[in-house]
């Protein structure tokens, strides 16, 4: 039987600029206002780099939200695992903090390999489904080719890597934000075949930096409620200009995934084929439809750099390791030359190749907070 429900969550709700007190009572705030406007208890937080490092005090302020278990595992190491045993369905909130490069040489910081591992492991005998849901996501910059900058501490983004190549039967959706983007990774078995997908949501706080810009955004998920498979999402956005202009905040649609792209279904097939498209002469409108989205709308039209922001992008999606991201950069750059068409701006009015789904969770994937149903 189809179900449908809906729920909010969001990415990136603490500025990097704040004092760690302002953060907190940041933080105290976003807690009071989920608290009041969602009765349940399925809001499920998550560390970013810029939240408070002090597990125990933001461990007291969720508290409400996390049980026995996953607070005593949060307590220690900022993450934790909560199960919805009627939907046989594990979201896994992982601390991804303990992967950064100060930690390059420390086999498993803070013991959160083998906890996962072991985790994805029963899932895997047990036949259950996981969501993966963390800050820093394996893999590049897109909007930083030159020079690539790596997310993850190189050791632990290819053992992130291997981990879900590893579990990719089980692992129905990755979630994560921190680059205040617009995009997504594709995860290869070993003999190429696209084998999961990594979802990249943008932030609710926007970023001017010379690496890219984005305005304000949230995202709504649908999935299938029997086996976990995501099958489309919703982009919504505040475009600052005008919020600015007008003095109200206006949120708006900015997408409908599957209406946008032109694609069936969200699966890791179709996601490759997307990318795919990209780096083809065919594919330069889709290309420039993603370069608009990645921005959440604050892009402008690269004029003379088209080729190298193509490549930087392509690359970043389908290659998470860095030798192969490397080889990818240069390997790429004389056939991407060719496709010397400008992206355009998306019509608003496309149209789905197939009716849509009928059955819904709404996500509001963030970096301090997520929410599933």
């Amino acid at each position: 039987m189809i179900s449908k429900t809906v729920k909010f969550c969001f990415r990136d709700a603490v500025s990097d600029y704040l004092s760690p007190d302002d953060r907190m009572e940041a933080l105290k705030n976003i807690t009071d206002l989920l608290s009041r406007t969602f009765s349940s208890q399925f809001v499920f937080p998550v560390l970013g780099h810029a939240d408070p490092q002090e597990p125990e005090k933001l461990g007291q302020l969720w508290r409400q939200w996390l049980p026995t278990d996953a607070l005593q595992t949060f307590n220690t190491g900022g993450y934790y695992m909560i199960e919805q045993k009627s939907r046989r369905l594990k979201v896994i909130a992982l601390n991804s903090n303990l992967w950064m490069e100060k930690y390059e040489d420390e086999i498993d910081p803070g013991g959160q390999w083998a906890w996962l591992d072991k985790h994805l492991d029963t899932a895997k005998r047990n036949g259950e489904t996981v969501y993966l849901v963390g800050h820093n996501a394996p893999g590049f910059d897109e909007r930083q080719g030159v020079p690539p900058r790596i997310t993850l501490a190189t050791r632990h983004n290819t053992r992130y890597h291997n981990m879900v190549r590893k579990y990719a039967g089980v692992v129905a959706g990755q979630f994560f934000g921190h680059l205040h983007s617009d995009s997504f990774r594709i995860i290869y078995d070993q003999q190429g075949s696209p084998v999961s997908t990594i979802f990249l949501t943008p932030a609710i706080t926007p970023k001017r930096t010379s690496s890219g810009t984005n305005n304000p955004a949230l995202r709504l998920y649908t999935f299938d409620t029997d086996n976990g498979q995501v099958l489309n999402y919703i982009q919504y956005f505040m475009n600052l200009t005008s919020s600015n202009s007008n003095g109200e905040a206006g949120w708006d649609e900015e997408y409908n995934f599957t209406r946008y792209y032109g694609i069936e279904e969200v699966t890791p097939y179709e996601m490759n084929e997307l990318a795919q498209s990209f780096v083809t002469q065919e594919g330069i409108k889709l290309f420039g439809r993603y370069w608009m989205a990645n921005s959440v709308h604050s892009n402008v039209n690269p004029l003379n750099t088209r080729t190298a922001w193509t490549n930087s992008h392509f690359c970043a999606i389908t290659q998470l390791d860095s030798a192969d991201y490397q080889d990818c950069l240069v390997t790429r750059a004389s056939a991407l030359a060719a496709a010397n068409s400008q992206p355009t701006e998306p019509s608003s009015e496309a149209k789905p190749l197939i009716p849509s789904h009928h059955f819904a969770i709404l996500l509001i994937t963030g970096k301090s907070i997520v929410r599933f149903c």
